[in-house]
């Protein structure tokens, strides 16, 4: 049998794995709802929630970026995994200095943004990017526990490992 060089000397077996894993991991992802565009507008959403209820945040990962030099002195890269039961919020936060980028796992959450009039609903499968002049709240109007994983740059001015 005749193998093809696929990404160095894969074999025929572990390139097919290989390309069922790719293909299963992106076919269920999507860009995350978006506000409508009639809908953006500044300060469009008041301040919500304050404070996190029904909601667990666990950190599965955290990389020191103070050895990658002198501008990254202080801040963090994590992965986390934040759990949202059905009534549950995570508060008011804003994005200005800490960028994040969550994935929907299982479930519906809903966000709440200052640049935007309604509600916008995220989905399962949905990835939503996280970064500037954002200030948002997020609710599970679900029956279902929301799942959601995070990867963000925590700034040392928030060294609260949990800060939503």
């Amino acid at each position: 049998m005749i193998q093809k060089p696929i990404a160095g000397r894969l074999s025929l077996a572990a390139a097919a794995a290989l390309g069922l894993f790719a293909s299963t991991l992106a076919a269920p992802l999507a860009m995350a709802g978006e506000c409508p565009k009639d809908q953006i507008a500044a300060n469009a959403m008041a301040p919500g929630a304050t404070a996190p209820e029904g909601v667990t945040d666990e950190v599965l990962a955290s990389i020191d970026l103070s050895s990658k030099g002198s501008a990254w002195e202080g801040n963090a890269l994590r992965l986390r995994k934040l759990v949202v039961q059905p009534g549950g919020i995570v508060p008011w936060h804003s994005h200005d200095a800490r960028p994040a980028n969550i994935l929907v796992v299982e479930g519906t959450i809903t966000e709440y943004r200052s640049s935007c009039k309604v509600p916008i609903e995220h989905k399962a499968g949905e990835v939503t990017a996280e970064f500037g002049e954002l200030a948002h709240w997020w609710k599970n109007n679900g029956s279902k526990p929301a799942v959601l994983y995070s990867a963000d740059i925590l700034p040392p001015m928030q060294a609260d490992d949990h800060a939503m």
